[in-house]
């Protein structure tokens, strides 16, 4: 192996990482904030893409009718809840966050349909279609269970996963799409040619990566959301509603993981079922870090990105072997070092 090949495979190892670290850090912040692990965050990556391939071949995209039965069986859960605790005057919010807002982003969708619009905005429509989907899923299914256990949240997370699954396939169908490059731009470096579209990629994941620090140190916004992820009793007291936090987090989540998807769209075929393992190789890096620390899993998201690099330069066909065998150390490191801190604090 050359240096002239270790550099290319290094370069493109970031590229991918980078889309791992959008991914991996909207897990973290919802985790953090709900201790849901969301499995279907890759699905929406990856319905965001069919949604826009959609889009650009001038197809109604079956996440429309999603998102409408989503939003009727979401205002019928919350209005009956208020109903019940004879909560009257918060019913019009209620009507207007799941059940105006989205059939309004619904309504916006169909109309471009009709329009010959450029590519910015057929990004823009693809991704406001499916930032609701995420904020309704967990209204109808993980805010009734909100106070179960971590693993019980997973095994519902993970059934939600297979059900995304079976809805697209019924949606999309099985062919796989890839949609228009963002750029045909390229950058030459001495023997090494840069394509614009990894360099685009890299550009969004740290810009979106520097919003994130913006929002959690010098926003209340942000603010609230690292209370309700510390202390979830101590942010009630101080009068930060965790549901709200935790559709904040849903919302921001799904805008990560949208962006994500179209930017690795122009370069890999995506298929309905595609969102798992870019999901799954995410959460490597977010173990990685902890489920914690937004830096760390940064960090592991571009160690992911770049050991799978390397590995389909060695072997195609072993390369999600060689990334997901990377958990069994980290976790058996996690592991002692959990055991010592309890012995630590028993002592």
């Amino acid at each position: 192996m050359t240096s002239d090949i270790v550099a290319i495979l290094a370069i493109d190892g970031v590229a991918t990482g980078a889309i791992y670290v959008l991914v991996a850090i909207g897990t973290v912040l919802i985790f953090s904030v709900t201790r849901v692990i969301y499995i279907p965050f890759g699905d929406i990556a990856a319905f965001t893409v069919l949604t826009l391939a959609a889009i650009e071949t001038g197809q109604v995209p079956g996440t429309i009718g999603l998102v409408v039965a989503l939003a009727c069986l979401a205002t019928l859960i919350e209005v009956a809840g208020l109903l019940r605790g004879a909560r009257y005057r918060e019913i019009p919010r209620a009507l207007m966050m799941y059940l105006v807002l989205p059939l309004l982003i619904v309504g916006v969708t169909w109309l471009a349909l009709t329009l010959n619009l450029p590519m910015p905005l057929e990004i823009l429509t693809a991704l406001a279609l499916m930032v609701p989907v995420a904020p309704l899923l967990d209204r109808i299914v993980f805010r009734p269970i909100a106070d179960a256990s971590v693993l019980l949240l997973l095994i519902v997370s993970m059934a939600l996963h297979f059900a995304l699954v079976g809805l697209g396939l019924l949606f999309f169908g099985p062919e796989g799409v890839r949609t228009q490059p963002l750029t045909a731009m390229s950058l030459v470096i001495g023997p090494i040619q840069l394509s614009g579209q990894s360099l685009i990629i890299v550009f969004a994941a740290l810009m979106l990566s520097a919003a994130l620090f913006m929002l959690f140190d010098y926003t209340m916004l942000g603010k609230s959301l690292r209370a309700t992820a510390m202390n979830r009793t101590g942010a009630r007291l101080m009068g930060i509603e965790p549901a709200r936090a935790g559709t904040i987090a849903y919302i921001v989540g799904s805008v990560l993981a949208g962006v994500s998807g179209i930017l690795i769209a122009p370069v890999n075929t995506i298929f309905y079922d595609s969102g798992f393992l870019l999901g799954l190789k995410a959460f490597v890096g977010a173990i990685i870090g902890g489920l914690a620390s937004y830096p760390a899993t940064a960090l592991g998201a571009v160690l992911v990105g770049v050991l799978e690099s390397f590995a389909s330069f060695q072997s195609s066909a072993l390369k999600d072997v060689i990334v997901f065998s990377l958990l069994i150390p980290i976790l058996l490191w996690r592991s002692i070092n959990y055991s010592h801190s309890e012995e630590g604090a028993e002592e």
